[in-house]
């Protein structure tokens, strides 16, 4: 029975019940004007209501979640590696039928998320195929229910498989993640980035946001730091944290000129 306490804002999974939920009192999340309510995954489940959600989001990328989403409604990522299949993010809702599901694809290595936003039911996903979830140790405290396959992990690299990287941008939240696939785009290489480099409706650039929510703009030298680090990267694609949100072309040079257009917007202030 999967009882723990769900946020319905945020989708975060606490191990125990409380009144509070720290992610959406941040001012990167927000608390509905109808204050903090609370369900878990047994209640959506027995409620009808969600089907999953299993569609090809690119080459060898299979975008996982439900219908419709729940709460902030990310969809996660499967990628098709030569080094097995690997879960990017994690979508909140999950039953038997979706487990099925990602068995019949061939199941899963690992978890990798890129932000305390869509930790959500990582927990459940860990043990329903028992695979460890590799979190940044700068992001800790946000974990709303720990559990021994949570990997922590620090620094700005972590290689996950050879030929999956993990880079630590700290864009959004300090630890926040995205995942480098080489080999993605027929070898041109394939940028999983969450909401940490943002894919908006102009799909010449990507945006930089501390607070998507309350529209609060990533500090001048986080972006800076984070297009340098990618510029010792290839990509041809970015895969974005909503469906079909995807840069399908010339992904490091949309990040580069998007990276350089902010810095010329905004002050630098250190």
């Amino acid at each position: 029975m999967s009882t723990e306490p769900l946020c319905q804002a945020c989708g975060m999974q606490y191990a125990v019940a409380r009144d509070d939920c720290p992610v959406c009192e941040d001012e990167r999340q927000y608390v509905p004007a109808a204050g903090q309510q609370w369900t878990n995954l047994e209640t959506l489940r027995a409620s009808g209501t969600y089907t999953p959600r299993i569609e090809e989001q690119g080459r060898g990328i299979i975008g996982v979640g439900s219908n419709p989403g729940f709460a902030i409604g990310e969809r996660a990522l499967l990628v098709q590696a030569r080094s097995g299949n690997f879960l990017w993010d994690c979508a909140a809702y999950l039953d038997d039928a979706l487990v099925q599901q990602v068995r019949d694809l061939g199941g899963i290595t690992g978890i990798a998320i890129s932000h305390p936003h869509y930790y959500t039911t990582m927990v459940e996903w860990a043990h329903a195929f028992d695979v460890p979830i590799y979190l940044h140790e700068s992001d800790q405290q946000w974990i709303g229910r720990p559990d021994p396959a949570v990997k922590l992990w620090s620094g700005t690299t972590l290689d996950v498989a050879d030929d999956l990287r993990l880079i630590n941008l700290g864009v959004h939240f300090t630890g926040g993640t995205v995942l480098h696939w080489p080999d993605g785009e027929d070898g041109q290489g394939a940028l999983l980035s969450g909401d940490i480099v943002q894919v908006i409706p102009d799909r010449t650039h990507v945006g930089f946001m501390y607070s998507y929510p309350n529209l609060v703009p990533e500090r001048p030298h986080i972006v800076r730091r984070a297009a340098e680090l990618l510029a010792g990267y290839r990509f041809e694609a970015i895969y974005g944290a909503w469906w079909d949100a995807i840069v399908r072309t010339d992904g490091f040079e949309v990040v580069q000129r998007s990276a350089k257009r902010y810095l010329a917007q905004v002050a630098d202030e250190g």
